[in-house]
């Protein structure tokens, strides 16, 4: 009988190499196209009015592309998009990446002057926005720029049979860039974070084999699809394993509690939402078998809190956007501490290190370096910057983490946030863990 290591290396095996051979993927322009050859009139997303096919969701992102096309976008161009969880999202995402364009989600919180400074960083080509968000990107966008609303977008004509069959993606190369996510990082100027299709499908082979998702699941897409965490499991996970999506389109109590009546079966989600979860009290969780946690380290109160009132486990997660961004997940069900985030993703190698890039001991707390086919490429027009954490392919987490005996990742804190106090390292979290614990506070930093 094979363990469950023995099982998740065989799929990661299997996925990986069918992702990244030559026959297959390679390219992730091509992922919804052969998922709409794959399971066709499978449900691919779930709304509180509509349910979208993987072959109905294709021919919308196909009549983007063909626009796209004809307004003179071409592989390597980016395309920005400011759009909350919706079918446009997926509809903007997967029409620019079929024309082998670059595609560049944006935080749709961002303001005003920080999106004229991504604009002006990564040069768009075209830019596609909710209108809700119009104004706030009309004055940044010149004329060069293809500007397009998603209710115009929603207007395109639709491509015929033909067109649909004809319909080719660039062969792009498994190591150019395929996606820019911007990230305020420890700086707090957004960077643009480089991520390859190797990067991305490595990383869908890391995260199905860990969790295992088949086509019968249904995961709840609560999180901003802009977050790295989501598009893992919301935007290329799901396409490439054909299960669908719950979409919630935004965090709070009444939209929660209707996408919830869709029977999810996978939540992602950040200690924040579950704290939310734990003061709604009365959700029905039948029909979830998986509650993963990340984004964040969880408090003991929140994670105490779940548990009792709802009697089931947060799995504790771990990665970032620079690694695409699943780096490890725990789901022993054994007791350990919150800040276990469990085994390594296979794949990818970790090292803990002290100040002069020494390995430590198992056991003691160090920098956390990890290297892997979904570290990312490096930071868009930054190379100062990327030179600072990316060293002959190993990335500088910024992470203080140890091992324990069990071979898990425990994470202590932030290098950057560590106090020290006449001559003892101090762990901000660990202080805020007991904070938590009084009955009075909600939230402490």
């Amino acid at each position: 009988m094979r363990t469950i290591e023995q099982e998740e290396q065989k799929r990661f095996d299997f996925y990986h190499h069918f992702l990244l051979s030559e026959t297959q993927y390679e390219c992730v322009g091509g992922l919804l196209k052969k998922a709409a050859q794959r399971f066709f009139d499978r449900p691919a997303l779930i709304t509180e009015t509509e349910t979208v096919s993987f072959a109905s969701l294709y021919a919308r992102a196909a009549a983007l592309t063909l626009f796209l096309r004809q307004k003179g976008i071409k592989p390597g161009d980016r395309v920005c998009f400011l759009i909350e969880n919706s079918i446009d999202f997926y509809v903007a995402y997967y029409g620019a990446w079929q024309t082998g364009a670059v595609v560049a989600p944006l935080n749709t919180f961002l303001h005003e002057n920080e999106l004229a400074h991504i604009i002006n960083d990564a040069q768009p080509t075209a830019f596609i926005v909710s209108d809700i968000h119009e104004s706030k990107v009309s004055k940044a966008v010149g004329e060069r720029i293809v500007f397009l609303t998603t209710v115009q977008m929603a207007a395109l004509p639709m491509p015929s049979h033909e067109e649909l069959d004809a319909l080719t993606v660039p062969d792009r190369a498994p190591d150019e860039l395929a996606a820019l996510l911007y990230t305020s990082g420890t700086t707090g100027v957004p960077k643009g974070v480089m991520l390859s299709s190797r990067c991305i499908l490595t990383n869908i082979a890391q995260g199905m084999a860990r969790i295992d998702v088949d086509q019968h699941d249904r995961i709840f897409g609560v999180l901003p699809f802009f977050h790295s965490f989501a598009q893992i499991a919301c935007i290329w996970g799901n396409i490439f394993v054909g299960c669908a999506v719950i979409i919630v389109p935004k965090i709070d109590r009444r939209a929660i509690a209707q996408a919830l009546t869709k029977d999810p079966t996978i939540v992602l989600g950040v200690p924040a939402l579950y704290g939310l979860f734990c003061l709604m009290k009365t959700i029905r969780f039948n029909t979830v078998r998986v509650f993963v946690s990340g984004g964040d380290a969880m408090p003991d109160k929140i994670r105490l809190g779940f548990e009792i009132i709802y009697r089931r486990k947060i799995c504790n997660g771990y990665g970032m956007t620079e690694t695409s961004p699943l780096i490890a997940v725990n789901f022993d069900d054994d007791l350990a501490a919150p800040n276990t985030v469990g085994k390594p993703v296979l794949g990818l190698t970790c090292s803990i290190r002290d100040d002069d890039q020494h390995e430590v001991p198992t056991g003691k707390t160090g920098n956390l370096w990890v290297k892997g086919g979904n570290v990312m490429l490096g930071y868009y027009h930054s190379p100062e910057q990327t030179r600072a954490v990316l060293q002959d392919g190993w990335l500088n987490t910024g992470d203080c983490a140890f091992f324990d005996v069990y071979g898990r990742l425990v994470i202590s804190g932030r290098e950057r946030d560590i106090i020290k106090n006449k001559g003892l390292i101090i762990y901000p979290q660990e202080i805020e863990n007991c904070i938590m614990h009084h009955r009075a506070v909600l939230k402490v930093a």
